[in-house]
């Protein structure tokens, strides 16, 4: 029995294994699909199963894998064939099969013994049921590597939705961007190899930029094959993370070969599939480069076209789903693309043309696509049967005589439709598109249907721009959405700005500020909230924003987290910036702000409950615009590291030099705390790319003014914390800022302070020895340079307070303290202290009183505790700090006289941490500033270096004691032998008892009683003599000074080399950066030297103290007025305008963006010669065209020439020279590149839809040139239809018998029902009344209620589209008219307040819904008062050929505002049925209103002259 066969029976016993819940056979109890349209384990595995994105395979054993394999089953079902019937058809091997296609054997046990009540015809309807799915999991396809999918096998029933939950949910795709149903030739066909790479090419690209979903037949042929090998080619050039392309391929079951490896009842994990294709027969393989395979099931085999259906129902689902990305919504989108194909896709293109689905269709890739694009361009009047007939029997040479007469007259038919829909048709061609490939056709296809579709206000624009974002196709967004047919306003962009700065889409943020967004504007309180909000989670601010809002709930004692506020975010801000910073962000005073939420309907999706478009729909009195929303962008696209849209925004910064070094900071801090090596790596080099751009920018300002640049430097910047910007340098650390030469400048004439920088060091020396020098012209000060005398005591407090002169004097005054401290502690240390001991106290007192005036100085207000601590993070602070107790320890000894010893010795400590003092000072020395810094990196390097050492000195040491010496137990004396003596031996002092020759008894202690000798070596008893292994410890000191000596050493030495050339690279560099710091502290530092500083504390104190004078301002700190600090920061962003341009043209001008250049242009050139090449061609057949009618022409005139010389006997027929075949083309080629516009259609169109509104019945195609009844039309055969309409009181019988229609009376009135034509008199035949305007392909009334005319009133109520101060809108120079619409119960679609008028009556039924009852009289005043602007009939898609809509459509204007009528019926408007939708919209072409409706509009704009 075969695998279709067992496994049928298998599986109740199997999914019981499964699924234990299960219990009765669905073989013996069907179910119908109405039992599964909930679809019950939809909720349960929404929860249980991951939204994310998943892995291609399911590992072994897990949850996904056990969840999917108990939901298909109880979701998903396959077709079975229940009652075997025999067929007259045999299968290929000659047996007997039934009429669903299968053998005997591949049929359950019960279909060939099926029950009476099935009865003896075979009806699908009946002897199909549906049972649990049976083929499902992964597919992998033997002998072509690891090429693994999904698939699954369902019933042709199944809902959509379903297939979908399963494809999101449970195979973990993403919801796609855009979907491509890609149809064509199911079999193979040849294409031009340029136009098969050009599509190849150009559909993976559409897909992997946008995100699509590709969806096609899925076998291994035709046009499916050529999408598997477009999506192979990519995946082999691309990396793994850019080569993943969804690939849907939607097959019949029935249809596919080697399906029987598929089918396992629990799942195939994976399923092994062989692709025979020379075996396959009239079955087709699966495509192995598709990634997911859905095999619809009918219940029969061999069988093509099952899957129709259902994938035209799945992707019209997935086409109505919203996807929203970035804060914006969207509907999924659908194109339909078009190689080749047969009358199969024809139908594929005029299905998809009638739902509203835009159809590429590439020409050049034969029969169904090349027919349509040779007369796309053509007029519909001239698409006629022979037309068509010409072209078929041209591109369809092989099956032409399979075309019947009807069959070519419901092609023509079609083709007609689909192109007279040509907004939704767009033809590919080679020669025309050229470069820009078929990706670039797809996007326009969509975007020139969205254009064209009907809508209310912007909402078209909008939507186009969201797919625009959606897809990150801004080539797309330049060329077809900011064009000049639609005026953007800034704030109609706001929202799709936010879209992309959270999708993290550079150009769109530079496309849209080029379209005039004004981030000023852009930039609110809530827009920053919003933004925070959707940070990254992987973004380690994120995690930071967390920890705080977490820190608060656990302070609040709260069990709810906190919502985020921007004063979270400035809490982590100033942890990254420093605390020199105030907060960006401070608290505000109440917890909670009041928000506005106003929802629009397509863009949702905010994270707080409120639409991303109501953060900009706002009362101006509510929104809180920031300081500076240029910093508050740039901050948030650098924590995440973005490096594109942070450079976009810093090129709109206006403190610029600021927002660089601030940047800078921010990644530099985030750096150290990133775990992962390559995001930190970026992140430093982006920091380090910051700093080059601030010092690019204030090179250029310090060229063009070196006053105004420093100004730069020390100007306080509000927008970053009240900071300057050299100590945001300092903060980050940027050596390359803080050296530069202007920044040096500046530090130097802060050094000399009101000084002359030109002065000479001995000069300042002399003169700060004997000031009296001061007076003459030994030194110059900055004001006398600038011609500004100075009195005797200005010059005396500058040359004073000059931070040069402090340092000197200060040095002088250490000096002279370290020289009467040495003198104290060698010569005058006496048990009651001297008067220069008491001297050296109160020097100390006043060195702490100036470290507690460092301590407390707080002119910024950070708080004592953040001044303790950048207080205690200085090394030098430490020293002094270190030094300072070591001197009150010892003076508290000293002071004691039992231990006056031990506190002179501690003094002494105290003098060595005071002389290490010193190198401070030499920090400001160019030669000796930098060897500083490599002492202490040096020491760092002996700390870890003391760790190795210590292992060998340690290891050595315990083994020569335990070896020499027995049981040494004085500890001292051990401490030596371990530690000390094997130390000395590095450098040479080798203890002379480790060997027996210079050993001698008397230098040590044979018992260790002798405090003064180290115990004596093990020995003989005899005579003395040492009988430890010598060999060994000579062995052992060899090995000992081997390790330390040779290699450890020199390890040593190698570190400090590497150390002394790192540091002495950058020597100028981090002398200058360090140097700052001295600067800093002498600039800020009162002007005496210790001690007589004290007088200085005194006076600080009495104004801090007694006066409460705050604080002065010592830092390099200057704030601005705001004039000049507008004017300042305008020069500064000129100046940054200059370096960008600068940098622009430097990568121009480099050596490989040249190279990238003219590659690019060398491709440009190439792709441009192609072109050439096709577009000759093209001309030179057209040539060769014309030639062979001008050929065919003459030899015509040759012919008729010869026939009339032979009718006069000039010729007796023999020997005539052939002049031409008769078969030649009658008609000249139809020329493709024009696009004629067509009139008015003569004929109804509306009227001939195939498909009849409100039922399944079909039309009979009927051709524009077969549509009056004058013409023949000996095929016309039309359906009948007459629906029953039990709502209505009147109605004519719908059976169609003779007797029933001759109680009829035609032409006049019939009873109460009017049944006058407006064109007069109607042909009558057979009793039913024929359509004046001709044939409509359905016999019968159809939907309407009466034979004949039936009469409708259409009123038109307008008014003109006002401003709020009552002025008329125009556009293009004509008034906009407002028209009153309608939307109805049960209906998704706007209408004009009309409609069919009952018989007897004079107002529509519809109409009266709008209107309360009372004023139908005022309106019936109203239309006798208005202007009729039709009368007679109303193309309309319920039209027969014996029944039609006739209306008069009536212009009921109101001209003024304050018009009477127009308010009383606005106010009875408001009292209408709630069910009823109306509104006053604004008139265009593209209102979304019935297309016969919208010829009523026009009517009315023209008579009114109103813009339309």
């Amino acid at each position: 029995m075969s695998a279709r066969g067992r496994c049928a029976k298998v599986l109740p016993s199997e999914l019981n294994k499964v699924c234990p819940e299960r219990g009765d056979d669905p073989a013996t109890h069907p179910r119908k699909m109405s039992d599964f349209e909930v679809v019950p384990n939809l909720q349960q595995s929404s929860s249980s199963v991951s939204k994310s994105r998943r892995k291609a395979h399911f590992p072994a054993g897990s949850n996904e894998k056990e969840n999917l394999i108990s939901w298909i089953p109880e979701n998903i079902r396959k077709k079975e064939c229940t009652y075997f019937v025999e067929s007259s058809q045999t299968s290929d091997s000659g047996r007997i099969i039934c009429e669903c296609g299968y053998l005997r054997e591949q049929h359950l046990d019960d279909a060939a013994k099926p029950p009476i009540f099935l009865g003896k015809e075979w009806d699908p309807s009946r002897h199909i049921q549906e049972m649990p799915t049976d083929a499902f999991g992964d597919i992998r396809f033997t002998g072509l590597g690891q090429k693994t999918g999904k698939y699954v096998r369902v019933s042709s029933d199944t809902p959509p939705r379903v297939i979908y939950h399963l494809m999101t949910q449970h195979w973990g795709l993403d919801p796609p961007n855009l979907l491509i149903s890609v149809t064509g030739g199911a079999k193979n066909f040849v294409m031009k190899p340029r136009l098969k790479n050009i599509f190849r090419q150009g559909l993976v690209k559409v897909a992997q930029t946008t995100g699509a979903w590709i969806i096609t037949g899925g076998s291994h042929a035709g046009v499916m094959k050529q999408v598997g090998e477009a999506v192979r080619d990519f995946i082999l050039s691309c990396s793994h993370k850019e080569g993943e392309i969804v690939t849907i391929g939607i097959a019949t079951w029935g249809t596919v070969y080697n399906r029987e490896s598929l089918v396992c009842p629990m799942g195939g994990f994976p399923a092994e599939y062989v692709l025979d294709e020379e075996n396959q027969g009239s079955l087709s393989c699966l495509d192995s480069n598709h990634s997911h395979f859905i095999l619809v099931d009918d219940g029969t085999h061999g069988r093509y076209g099952v899957e129709i259906p259902l994938r035209t129902r799945l992707e019209k689902f997935i086409s109505e789903q919203t996807k929203v990305k970035g804060g914006v919504a969207i509907k999924i989108p659908i194109v339909c693309v078009v190689l080749e194909g047969g009358p199969g896709t024809l139908d594929t293109i005029y299905n998809a043309i009638t739902n509203g689905t835009p159809c590429v269709i590439v020409e050049g890739s034969g029969r169904v696509a090349d027919v349509i694009a040779q007369v796309a361009n053509l007029p519909v009047a001239k698409i006629t049967i022979a037309l068509i007939q010409k072209k078929l029997s041209v591109l369809f040479h092989d099956t032409y005589e399979l075309f019947t007469e009807s069959k070519l007259v419901e092609w023509t038919k079609k083709i007609q439709d689909i192109v007279r829909s040509r907004q939704l048709l767009t033809i590919f061609r080679e020669g025309k598109y050229g470069q820009q490939d078929v990706d670039v056709a797809i996007l326009q296809a969509l975007f020139k249907a969205s254009r064209n579709q009907d809508h209310f206000g912007r909402e078209n624009w909008d939507h186009q721009l969201k797919l625009a974002v959606a897809w990150n196709r801004v080539d797309i967004a330049r060329s077809e959405i900011f064009t000049d047919d639609h005026d953007w306003k800034p704030s109609d962009l706001h929202p799709v700005m936010a879209a992309a700065l959270i999708s993290n889409k550079p150009e769109f943020v530079k496309l849209f500020l080029e379209q005039g967004v004004r981030l000023k504007d852009f930039v609110t309180w809530d827009t920053l909230v919003y933004l925070y909000d959707n940070l990254a989670p992987s973004c380690l601010f994120h995690s930071k924003l967390q920890k705080v809002l977490l820190e608060e709930r656990e302070h609040t004692a709260g069990s709810k987290m906190p919502r985020l506020q921007m004063h979270h975010v400035s809490q982590v801000l100033r942890e990254l910036l420093g605390c020199s910073t105030q907060p960006l962000y401070p608290k505000p005073k109440h917890t909670e702000r009041p928000r506005l939420s106003i929802p629009v309907p397509h863009i949702k999706l905010n994270v707080q409950g409120s639409s991303l478009r109501s953060l900009y729909k706002r009362s101006p009195g509510r929104v809180t615009f920031t300081m500076d929303p240029v910093r508050d962008l740039l901050i948030w696209a650098v924590v995440q590291n973005r490096k594109e849209l942070a450079e976009i925004i810093w090129a709109q910064s206006q403190d610029c030099m600021a927002a660089a070094l601030a940047c800078s900071k921010i990644l530099k801090e985030l750096a150290k705390e990133e775990e992962d090596t390559d995001t930190t790596d970026n992140m430093l080099a982006l920091a380090e790319e910051y700093e080059h751009k601030a010092i690019g920018v204030f090179t250029d300002c310090y060229r063009k003014d070196e006053e105004r640049a420093q100004k730069l430097l020390t100007r306080v910047s509000e927008a970053w914390g009240k900071t300057t910007c050299l100590q945001l340098a300092l903060e980050a650390k940027n050596m390359n800022f803080v050296s530069h030469g202007g920044v040096q400048a500046f530090l130097t004439k802060v050094w000399w302070g009101k000084l002359s920088v030109d002065n000479g060091l001995w000069r300042v020396i002399t003169c700060m020895l004997f000031f009296p020098l001061l007076y003459t012209n030994l030194i110059t000060f900055s004001r006398e340079k600038r011609l500004q005398p100075m009195g005797c005591l200005a010059r005396l407090r500058a040359f004073f307070t000059a931070p040069i002169v402090i340092f000197l004097m200060n040095i002088l005054s250490y000096f002279t303290f370290l020289l009467l401290f040495a003198y104290v502690l060698m010569v005058d240390f006496q048990p009651m202290p001297s008067w220069r001991e008491y001297l050296i106290y109160f020097w100390l007192f006043s060195l702490v009183c100036e470290e507690t005036r460092q301590l407390l100085y707080d002119p910024d207000g950070l708080g004592v505790v953040k001044m303790a601590s950048l207080y205690i993070k200085d090394f030098w602070n430490k020293l002094d700090i270190c030094a300072i107790l070591v001197f009150i320890a010892g003076l508290t000894c000293r002071l004691i006289p039992s231990t006056l010893y031990p506190g002179r010795i501690i003094l002494s400590l105290a003098f060595i941490i005071f002389c290490l003092r010193l190198m401070h000072i030499f920090t400001v020395s160019k030669t000796l500033g930098p060897k500083i810094i490599i002492v202490k990196r040096m020491m760092k390097d002996v700390f870890f270096f003391l760790f190795l050492l210590a292992v060998w000195v340690v290891s050595f040491g315990v083994a020569k004691q335990a070896i020499l010496i027995h049981n040494e137990e004085r500890v001292e004396w051990l401490f030596r032998g371990v530690v000390y003596h094997s130390y000395l031996t590095i450098f040479g002092q080798i203890p002379s008892y480790i060997d027996g020759v210079n050993f001698n008894i008397d230098q040590c202690s044979p018992n260790g009683t002798d405090p003064y000798k180290p115990k004596c070596p093990e020995t003989n008893a005899d005579n003395k003599k040492p009988i430890f292994p010598e060999w060994l410890t000579v062995i052992l000191l060899c090995l000992y000074l081997l390790f330390t000596n040779i290699l450890l050493l020199n390890l040593l030495i190698a570190m400090f080399n590497y150390t002394f050339q790192q540091v002495q690279e950058h020597t100028d560099q981090i002398w200058k950066f360090q140097r700052h710091d001295l600067i800093e502290e002498y600039h800020g530092r009162p002007p005496a030297p210790p001690p007589l500083i004290l007088l200085n504390h005194l006076q600080l104190l009495v104004r801090r103290g007694l006066l409460r004078r705050p604080a002065t301002r010592h830092k390099l700190k200057e704030k601005l007025e705001k004039n000049e600090e507008a004017a300042l920061l305008s020069w500064e962003m000129y100046l940054k305008e200059s370096y960008l341009q600068h940098q622009q043209c430097q990568e121009k001008q480099n050596t490989e963006q040249m190279i990238r250049d003219i590659a690019q242009r060398v491709d440009v050139l190439a792709e441009l010669l192609d072109l050439d090449r096709v577009k000759r061609t093209g001309v030179v057949e057209q040539r060769l065209g014309s030639l062979e009618d001008q050929v065919h022409q003459s030899a015509q005139a040759l012919r008729w020439m010869m026939q009339a010389l032979r009718g006069n006997g000039f010729s007796s027929g023999e020997d005539v020279p052939p002049v031409g075949s008769s078969k030649a083309l009658d008609t000249k080629e139809i020329d493709l590149e024009g696009r004629p516009e067509d009139s008015q259609p003569p004929f109804h169109v509306l009227a001939r839809n195939l498909l009849y509104p409100g039922s399944h019945t079909l039309r009979f195609p009927v051709p524009d040139e077969k549509v009056p009844w004058e013409v023949d039309f000996p095929l016309y055969d039309p359906p009948a239809y007459s629906a029953d309409h039990k709502d209505m009181a009147v109605q004519d019988p719908f059976s169609l018998s003779l007797e029933s229609l001759l109680k009829i009376n035609y032409n006049t009135m019939d009873g109460l029902i009017d049944r006058q034509s407006f064109h007069g008199l109607y042909a009558v035949q057979d009793g039913l009344p024929l359509n004046p305007m001709g044939r409509t392909g359905l016999r019968g009334r159809g939907r309407l209620h009466c034979f004949g005319p039936n009469h409708a009133l259409h009123p038109v109520v307008t008014r003109w589209r006002r401003n709020l101060d009552g002025s008329i809108i125009r556009k293009s120079l004509k008034k906009m008219l407002e028209v009153l619409v309608a939307q109805y119960p049960l209906s998704d679609v706007w209408a004009l307040p009309g409609g069919s008028l009952e018989p007897g009556e004079t107002l529509p039924l519809k109409l009266k819904w709008i209107l309360r009852r009372e004023f139908w009289p005022q309106f019936q005043n109203l239309l006798k008062q208005g202007t009729e602007v039709h009368k007679g009939y109303l193309d309309d898609p319920r039209n027969t050929d014996n029944a039609w809509v006739e209306t008069v459509a009536i212009s009921v204007h109101f001209d003024t505002q304050n018009d009477v009528e127009m308010k009383r019926l606005n106010s009875f408007l408001q009292g209408c049925d709630p069910e009823l939708c109306i509104r006053w919209q604004v008139l265009d072409k593209r209102i979304p209103l019935h297309a016969n409706h919208k010829m009523l509009l026009h009517k009315v704009s023209t008579l009114l002259g109103a813009y339309y």
